[in-house]
């Protein structure tokens, strides 16, 4: 039997968690069901535990795409300075 703050303790973080539905240029973007459990994920409608070697994976990619943001952010930034550099020049952009 739980004691009432370990119910209330598991209520603030279910176990699975329901991505809502987002709506952008009116499409549907994303009705999800997501494990709010740390090593387990979402498959068949049940909550697994994830393989060691997936888990890794995981890691692995999640800093791979980490790296590859910044680094398209870097090029954005630079791109939006470069074109703002030229708006000013040409007078433009904000007084």
């Amino acid at each position: 039997m739980k004691t009432f703050e370990e119910y209330l303790a598991e209520a603030s973080h279910p176990r699975i968690r329901r991505i809502r539905v987002r709506i952008r240029n009116g499409k549907v973007q994303r009705n999800v069901k997501k494990s709010g459990v740390k090593g387990y994920t979402f498959r068949g409608g049940h909550l697994v535990r994830m393989s060691i070697q997936e888990r890794m994976h995981r890691k692995r990619g999640a800093r791979r795409g980490k790296i590859k943001r910044r680094a398209k952010m870097s090029r954005i930034l630079l791109k939006r300075k470069r074109s703002l550099r030229r708006l000013k020049s040409m007078g433009g952009g904000r007084r």
